[in-house]
This record gives structure tokens, sequence and C-alpha cells, in this order.
């Protein structure tokens, strides 16, 4: 690679090392902020914003008061409800840099492709010997497209296995583009219905499914579907789900992801009402029903993953 494409600047909210269910063996992932979608039951809220977010924790917080000193915006005051006012705040993170007490944090930094290298490079052991790699997640990856290219691109020239979490929300032409440098792809499906589709994610859901199945033509593929309380869990849309499944290349696994509400609290850190505070969790009787559906539809079915 060129000196320039090592220095090509991307957004990352987080690095997460030693996973197992992101793609095989043990692997990194890497969070890129940005998502096209606003899914109600989203557990990374704060990567669905492009730029970095501030995210404040009222019980750690002990009222000293620089943060509202040094914000040049004044957007920081204990008089509005929730701390922040995001119409003001610009995310320069000026706050969490002066906080004693990390009642302020940051959600979201710019990297070169070279400095997260340089972050991989300190898992490369692990890669190799359980035959894992880096993973791409999110938000949505492909938002930012040509960051991920350089970036796969890298691991690559280090014979590191790729792979990605991805909506498939994207032009076709950087699909066609990112995508051959992906071993592992894994494509979420939330619902074949494009009224409910639209309405729980702010989205239609035809581009979806269209690089659906053009990603599942360039690379190894596995299906994601989200179990998600009144959106997914009956037997109708599952059905339909893993009959479209069966129309994508190569495919033989359906990952179900039952519904949690792991990321509740991150909404408070962003002053936002958690949309499914509601929502049941499925029992293990209704997760298995599911399951029976996927699998007599002649797909392999995991749990979680």
């Amino acid at each position: 690679m060129s000196e320039t494409q090592f220095e090509q600047e991307g957004i990352v909210f987080d690095i997460q090392r030693f996973s197992i269910h992101d793609g095989p063996g043990i692997r990194t992932i890497v969070f890129l902020k940005g998502c096209p979608l606003a899914c109600r039951w989203c557990c990374n809220p704060e990567s669905q914003q492009p730029t970095p977010v501030v995210m404040y924790r009222k019980a750690s917080c002990v009222h000293c008061g620089r943060c509202v000193r040094v914000c040049k915006r004044g957007a920081l005051s204990p008089d509005h409800p929730g701390f922040i006012d995001r119409t003001r705040c610009i995310g320069c993170g000026a706050c969490a840099e002066v906080c004693p007490a990390g009642a302020l944090t940051m959600k979201g930094r710019t990297m070169t492709v070279r400095q997260v290298v340089q972050e991989l490079q300190k898992d490369a052991t692990s890669f190799r010997r359980s035959g894992g790699g880096v993973t791409l997640s999110g938000g949505e990856p492909l938002m930012q497209s040509g960051f991920a290219l350089e970036l796969l691109k890298a691991c690559k020239e280090r014979g590191w296995s790729t792979a990605m979490e991805t909506t498939g929300f994207a032009p076709k032409e950087v699909v066609e583009r990112v995508m051959p440098l992906v071993d592992h792809a894994l494509v979420d499906l939330k619902t074949i219905d494009p009224a409910v589709h639209g309405e729980q994610t702010g989205v239609a859901n035809r581009l979806i499914l269209e690089n659906a199945i053009r990603i599942a033509g360039l690379t190894a593929t596995v299906v994601r579907v989200p179990l998600i309380p009144g959106v997914n869990t009956h037997p109708a849309a599952l059905e339909a789900i893993g009959r479209f499944a069966r129309l994508m290349p190569g495919v033989d696994t359906v990952h179900l992801l039952p519904f949690h509400t792991y990321g509740e609290n991150k909404y408070a850190l962003l002053g936002r009402p958690y949309p499914l505070a509601e929502a049941a969790p499925l029992t293990v009787e209704e997760v298995g029903g599911f399951r029976a559906i996927i699998e007599g539809i002649g797909l392999n079915c995991v749990i979680g993953g």
C-alpha cells in the first residue's frame, strides 16, 4: 500500500478484542461510526451519527463546572434536561478532556489506516493460532467505504482473515468494490415486509435485499436475523426471511439473535428514551420454535453467533 492509502482517515468508535461470535476464530472487531438505518432496537445508538458524539453519565458527574466553562458552543448546562443541548454540541470533545470524573466521554475518534493496523497487529498471534482475524462492524461499515476498503487491503496484505457485519444498505458500486476483500459477510435481515422495515428502521429494504443477493455472490455469507418482538417474531415473518435466504447464492446458515436490552443504558447516556423499554425478552421455547421454522426450510440455524 502507498503512504497515501495508509493515511486514509476514518472515524472509529471502538476496537473490541477476543470476539468469538463475529466470524471464525478469535477476532478483533473495528466499529466504524455512521449508519443510514435508525433501527428502534439498535444496541449501539452511539454509532448512528457519523461524527463523534459525547455521552454523559449523570451518576458520575461531580458538578465541578469545568466542562461548562470550556464549551465554546454553550451546549452544556445543568438546567438542560439532559445536561447536553445536542442541537448545539458539535462533538469537539473539549468537555470530555477536562472532565475529572469520566462523566463525559467521547464515542468516535479519527484514526488513520496505519493507526488501526498498529492496534490490530497486537492480536496477530491470536489470529494465526485460532484461524481468526479482523471484523468490521458499526454502525454500517460501508458508510465509510473508502476507509473500509483501504483497511481491508491492509489486512489482506498481512494475511489476516477479514469479515464484515453489514446491513447491505449501500450503493451497488460500493458493494462491488469493497466486498471482494471480505472473506466472511454477516448480512443482517430484519424483515422482508417493506412497510414494516420502513417503519422500524427508517429506510426501505429493496436495496438491502438486492445487495444481500449481490454480497452472497461475492463472498461467503451468513444471514443474521435480530429477533425483535412485534417486528419479526411470528412464523410468517421468519419463514419469509428463511425463504429469501435460500435465494442467496451459497447461503446455508442463518443466525437468530434473540432480542436483548444490553444497549438500553446507552440511550440514557445520549439523553434519548429507549424505544423498546416495554418489550419482553423471548422465552427459550419461542426461540426454539423460530429455529424450527428456519431448519424446516432446509437451512442450518444457529442461536446467537
